[in-house]
């Protein structure tokens, strides 16, 4: 399992400088889909989870949210820092496999996007959540599908500099996994959506085509 991940930190460093325009449909599709989910976070002590470039963090600092945002590439926090509205937000860098420096029940909303196929201990992660929410505190966690990899489908990027294709490491997280790891951290599950691309989607997204009707997205709201 560890072998897999090892190219994880140095595949997201080289992806960075072309993570926001490689018209990736996933992002596209989790995104409305994951702000819906959070709803209002004004006012709200938030923290992100594998914050890549900062998409998920800079809306919530936009909306209002007061931001801490992690992520263990120094590449993608790069990024993260020059775009506008970063000044707003505490970055850090940080492996999420590892205890977060982060006193207990510091946030009352975790958010974390599109990063559980890149952890070997989803019981250390979704036990780290629990943690660090709030009594009343909330998260959203969402994940590939599991059922991408069925299609051969996981993290990959072509490299502009070399013409590689290149892929950081994954794994197959069952949705079974996923739900079991989250009963041992002692959060509740008070929502899991599944999601697949339309038509529509796939016109906007060319990529997507191949999955039309075919589940990419899972998402889970989790509360303490």
């Amino acid at each position: 399992m560890a072998d897999s991940l090892t190219a994880v930190q140095s595949g997201y460093d080289r992806w960075a400088a072309v993570y926001d325009h490689d018209a990736n449909p996933l992002p596209a599709l989790e995104e409305p889909i994951v702000r819906q989910a959070v709803g209002d976070p004004r006012g709200l002590r938030a923290l992100d989870l594998g914050c890549g470039t900062g998409r998920h963090a800079l809306w919530l600092a936009s909306v209002g949210a007061e931001v801490t945002a992690v992520d263990f590439s120094a590449g993608m926090l790069a990024e993260a820092r020059e775009k506008p509205g970063a000044d707003r937000i505490q970055f850090l860098a940080h492996d999420l496999q590892t205890r977060l420096p982060l006193a207990d029940g510091m946030f009352q909303l975790v958010v974390s996007g599109l990063v559980l196929e890149h952890l070997g201990d989803l019981n250390h992660f979704f036990a780290e959540i629990r943690r660090l929410l709030r009594p009343t505190g909330r998260a959203v966690v969402s994940a590939m599908h599991p059922a991408m990899f069925l299609r051969g489908s996981q993290a990959r990027f072509t490299d502009p500099a070399s013409g590689e294709l290149v892929q950081p490491g994954s794994l197959a997280h069952t949705l079974s996994a996923m739900i079991m790891a989250v009963a041992r951290s002692g959060l509740v599950l008070s929502d899991l959506c599944e999601f697949a691309p339309d038509q529509e989607f796939a016109c906007r997204y060319p990529r997507a085509e191949k999955y039309v009707d075919w589940p990419m997205l899972v998402v889970l709201q989790l509360s303490h």
